[in-house]
């Protein structure tokens, strides 16, 4: 896989539970299938929606083997390797390339603070033990530990399989600088955005596309954003990116991950629920997320 194949509209797929939590792998063969079936650019699993945080390490070779295997190369498959520490990191990052994965999204280190330095020291590391692109992936709301624009360059420069960044911030100027600050690089390096609401904002400054949380709800209205701004099409692309604003209000009721997995199990595909205690919302939030999907299916939001 090269730089220029990471673009486009990629879904952190949701893993699929039964009612006892354990995974259903039928349920992700098919959200597999609908994702593709819908043209979205590569299937990332166990990233944030998919419940990296909720899921052992023997799931989550379970799930990639599951995903590589039903996937069958009709689109790249990330697969999210960031471990606390920097060995489990190599660990699993290694697993994954040795069973096929396409490139690896991997999160900074979380719950202890992380000084710049042993942010670069890790990716670096890292880097040095796989030979398939790195994606690093920053959302410091949940990790505690944020990736500055200058030790993403730093980075950039200095390991070649470090193609891209994930910025999942929801801070326009920080994602703003991830692109401003590798644009001039001697290599091909991709911006992600991972915050749905600034997709076009940042393909619009030159980023080259989201991991979209959204897109397990609604795959091709996010794919129109992507999509219709590569054909020229801004009004069009504009317009989809604000479809999705009234689903994103939402979120103000709950967790995101746990509203959009609610969300696509009201739309009746097989994801089931997320694993306690990260399951809950309030009947005021049940009450809202209906009504905003009942509008959106009158809207025709797909």
């Amino acid at each position: 896989m090269k730089a220029e194949d990471i673009k486009g509209i990629i879904c952190p797929v949701l893993t699929p539970m039964n009612a006892d939590e354990s995974i259903n792998y039928d349920g992700l063969r098919s959200e597999i299938d609908r994702l593709i079936n819908a043209g979205i650019y590569g299937i990332f699993c166990f990233g944030t929606n998919g419940e990296n945080y909720a899921l052992n390490e023997e799931e989550k070779i379970k799930i990639l083997e599951v995903t590589i295997e039903h996937v069958k190369g009709r689109v790249p498959v990330y697969a999210g390797t960031g471990c606390i520490t920097t060995s489990d990191t190599v660990r699993l990052s290694r697993k994954a390339q040795s069973l096929g994965a396409d490139a690896l999204s991997i999160i900074t280190p979380s719950f202890a603070a992380a000084s710049q330095e042993e942010l670069y020291r890790h990716y670096v590391e890292v880097g040095k033990n796989v030979d398939i692109p790195i994606v690093i992936y920053n959302i410091p709301a949940r990790t505690g530990n944020k990736v500055l624009p200058e030790t993403l360059r730093r980075l950039a420069k200095d390991v070649d399989v470090i193609m891209g960044a994930k910025d999942s911030s929801g801070d326009w100027d920080n994602l703003l600088s991830y692109i401003e600050m590798t644009k001039d690089l001697d290599k091909d390096f991709r911006v992600l955005s991972g915050n749905d609401s600034l997709i076009l904002k940042c393909l619009e400054n030159g980023g080259k596309g989201g991991i979209a949380g959204c897109a397990n709800v609604y795959p091709k209205t996010l794919l129109s954003i992507y999509n219709k701004f590569k054909e020229g099409d801004l009004a069009g692309a504009k317009e989809a990116q604000e479809a999705i604003v009234p689903f994103r209000a939402v979120f103000k009721y709950g967790n995101p991950n746990t509203i959009i997995k609610k969300a696509a199990a009201l739309l009746g595909y097989p994801v089931g629920d997320l694993r306690k205690p990260f399951n809950y919302l309030s009947e005021e939030g049940m009450t809202a997320l209906r009504a905003v999907l009942e509008e959106n299916e009158k809207r025709g939001l797909k």
